[in-house]
């Protein structure tokens, strides 16, 4: 065991954690209607518990098991057995990056909340996300991080997939699965009305921001040069994004937005977050600076041209954020882009498939959306019984 990888991973834990905890929490919050903030604080935190205890049971072993066959984890770490406080996961106590990957188990389906906020059933919310964890989420672990058939020599080769911390794993999957079930689930009843709280996003962003340092600096899983440049190139991403998706708002509609900029951030994040062990802070500026724009007009394609509607965008601005950086990961030199663009269609024609035949099954055991009245009423007093603001106390 290292000390110092040790004592930066567990700091690392806490970060990804504090991305769903509060940050996601606020940031989707911030852009419903006030009718409906607390229902998107109950999911984030509910998947948060949910997934917590599914990765124990046996998400985990599913993605980091022994299995043999490259596709599947199997079953020997099933509530951890085996695993004590002084098994070892490299240089860390392996119920450390047990920890630190629950983490990534947890935000992963709860980026997903963002595309059907406002009109989806409870029962829904927790059932999907639980099966969906552990049959699409936690076997891609094991394809591409679990040493699986994606990974150094399986399909590709010598010189599998680069993914350091997440395009295709967490990105990739968690954006078409919103895509999809934005689609089933058809759009809201009420499209027009703005963020009711933009203040909510700014602070959402800003905790993501950070967390994300934990999320791809973490992903180093050691404390070192690489774990700081993977720091580095995120924010620098980061920030590059946020300008140039303002600067997009300001030429297309006369006006830079709060919501816009800080949104922004998440695609610069999203879009390095495959690539953040691969590059420079160059690359990470060129990145940044393209994803702003990229995801932008990925948000009108859905909208306007597709006309589904993924409420938050998750699919924009996760999905092909997480895309665009694995596919660059090729364009600068540092995978084969057969691997990066091989295991993305792999990889998505696999979520695609478990997503919609999930839907399938749990709508056939609960309601997929909320009936009328309850979407008019809002899904914080019907669903819930309770009111984020009570403006006569």
């Amino acid at each position: 065991m290292n000390g110092a990888d040790t004592a930066w991973i567990i700091v690392a834990t806490a970060l990804v954690l504090f991305m769903t905890l509060p940050g996601l929490a606020l940031f989707y919050g911030g852009l419903v209607r006030a009718r409906n903030v607390l229902s998107v604080f109950m999911h984030c935190f509910a998947i948060a518990c949910l997934m917590s205890v599914l990765w124990l049971v046996v998400g985990y072993s599913i993605a980091f098991g022994g299995g043999t066959s490259g596709y599947w984890g199997g079953y020997d770490k099933m509530f951890l057995a085996g695993v004590t406080a002084d098994s070892l996961s490299g240089t860390l106590p392996e119920v450390l990056f047990f920890a630190f990957q629950m983490t990534f188990a947890i935000i992963t389906p709860a980026l997903i909340v963002g595309a059907y906020v406002e009109r989806v059933g409870f029962g829904f919310v927790l059932l999907f996300s639980g099966l969906w964890m552990l049959l699409c989420y936690a076997p891609v672990v094991h394809w591409i991080w679990g040493g699986g058939f994606l990974a150094d020599g399986g399909i590709f080769g010598e010189n599998g997939v680069k993914d350091f911390a997440g395009g295709i794993v967490v990105h990739e999957t968690a954006g078409l699965a919103a895509l999809i079930i934005a689609m089933f689930l058809g759009p809201r009843k009420n499209q027009t009305t703005p963020p009711h709280n933009p203040g909510f996003v700014m602070i959402g962003a800003a905790m993501l921001w950070v967390g994300w340092f934990g999320f791809n600096g973490g992903s180093q899983l050691a404390a070192d040069g690489g774990a700081a440049m993977a720091l580095t190139v995120t924010h620098i991403s980061a920030a590059t994004a946020s300008l140039t998706w303002a600067l997009w708002e300001k030429i297309k509609f006369g006006k830079a937005s709060l919501v816009g900029m800080v949104t922004g951030t998440i695609a610069g994040l999203a879009s390095i977050t495959p690539a953040s062990g691969f590059v420079g802070p160059v690359e990470a500026l060129i990145i940044g600076g393209i994803a702003g724009i990229l995801c932008q007009e990925a948000v009108n394609v859905v909208r306007n041209l597709l006309k589904i509607d993924d409420t938050l965008d998750v699919f924009a601005v996760h999905g092909v954020g997480g895309i665009f950086g694995t596919l660059m990961i090729a364009i600068f030199g540092a995978g084969s882009f057969a691997a990066q663009a091989g295991s993305l269609v792999i990889v998505g024609l696999f979520t695609i498939v478990v997503t919609v035949v999930l839907i399938f099954i749990t709508k056939a055991i609960t309601p997929l959306r909320v009936d009328e009245e309850t979407e008019h009423s809002g899904l914080d007093i019907m669903v819930h019984g309770e009111r984020a603001y009570d403006h006569a106390s």
